[in-house]
């Protein structure tokens, strides 16, 4: 049944209105993609490069196989913890999961299990003992994160960061209703009410706490994610601007100035971080010894340009936001 939720807001609501970036709330869209089997026409560059590392490192096969199937649908509300703040560690994030009552895991799963049929082994598990395992299922998150997102989350993070300076401008401008206007077409701000088409279920402030926290999302598409769990404030993720650019490459073809201050060996590896690789990835690439990519890439993270993380037995580079700005204002 699909009904029109209208979410109701006083003027302590309104005032209660903020935004947050969320590590949390990308994983659960980001780990249906890459097991959904599917490709993405935005996504497809970071699926062929994540899924083959993920099914090596067995996490198509653990907790979070069973907490988010790929067919779609409900996502337990524990994985979302309300972000205390505009931008919530991943760390911080998992604490909170560790921390989730065991009355509220135990309902979550009970109302994923009304969604998806007779629970697997784990999460029977975890229905019976919360505190024990909630872990365990962090811990796997920790793995999926480093994995699968933490690489590239400069570039992600600097996609919602500049959604956010949008829809703030647009408030300063407009006001809040324009701002909740223009936050997705099943949306409609009227009569000091948010309207919402196209839910399952409705929508109160009985039902959903107050204020509203907006969380943009770069996985999270076409439609829209909420998280209705008093007293917490109704958390609503919706797909961010520009994340159709997210993975388009850009050739740094000026390099020469930044060659001068950075030395030849440092810049080249630095344009050949267009995409993730190991040390023997870049060696290979560039003609480089391994010893002197090694060297150079200590250096480079030293310096805030590289940042390292491991995959399986591999550890694996990338570009930070700082050597993305950098490149760019060489290639001016």
């Amino acid at each position: 049944m699909v009904v029109l939720a209208e979410l109701a807001f006083s003027a302590s609501d309104l005032a209660q209105v903020r935004f947050a970036v969320s590590p949390m709330w990308e994983i659960a869209p980001s780990f249906r993609l890459l097991t959904s089997g599917t490709t993405h026409p935005v996504h497809r560059p970071w699926v062929d490069q994540v899924r083959p590392r993920m099914v090596a490192a067995g996490l198509d096969r653990g907790w979070l196989c069973e907490l988010i199937p790929p067919t779609g649908g409900y996502v337990p509300d524990f994985l979302n913890p309300a972000p205390a703040g505009p931008a919530p560690t991943p760390a911080g994030e998992r604490d909170a999961i560790r921390a989730s009552p065991a009355d509220r895991v135990r309902r979550d799963l009970d109302h994923l299990a009304r969604h998806q049929g007779t629970p697997g082994p784990r999460l029977r598990a975890l229905h019976k003992d919360p505190q024990g395992l909630l872990t365990k299922v962090a811990e796997e998150i920790e793995a999926y994160w480093e994995l699968a997102l933490a690489p590239y989350w400069a570039r992600i993070r600097a996609v919602l960061e500049a959604d956010i300076l949008y829809r703030a401008r647009l408030a300063a401008e407009h006001g809040a209703g324009h701002l909740l206007n223009d936050l997705h077409t099943s949306l409609s701000w009227d009569d000091n009410a948010l309207r919402m088409d196209r839910r399952k279920q409705p929508l109160t402030r009985t039902t959903a706490g107050t204020g509203l926290l907006l969380i943009p999302s770069a996985f999270t598409g076409p439609g829209l994610r909420t998280r209705t769990t008093p007293p917490d404030p109704p958390q609503l993720a919706y797909p961010a601007r520009g994340v159709g650019s997210l993975w388009t490459k850009h050739p740094v073809t000026q390099t020469d100035t930044l060659s001068a201050v950075l030395g030849r060996s440092r810049t080249l590896l630095l344009t050949e971080l267009e995409i993730l690789a190991s040390t023997t990835q870049l060696a290979h690439r560039t003609g480089l010894s391994p010893a002197g990519v090694s060297q150079y890439l200590t250096a480079l993270r030293n310096a805030g340009l590289v940042s390292a993380h491991r995959a399986g037995r591999s550890v694996l580079y990338a570009r930070t936001t700082a050597a993305e700005t950098l490149l760019q204002a060489a290639s001016a």
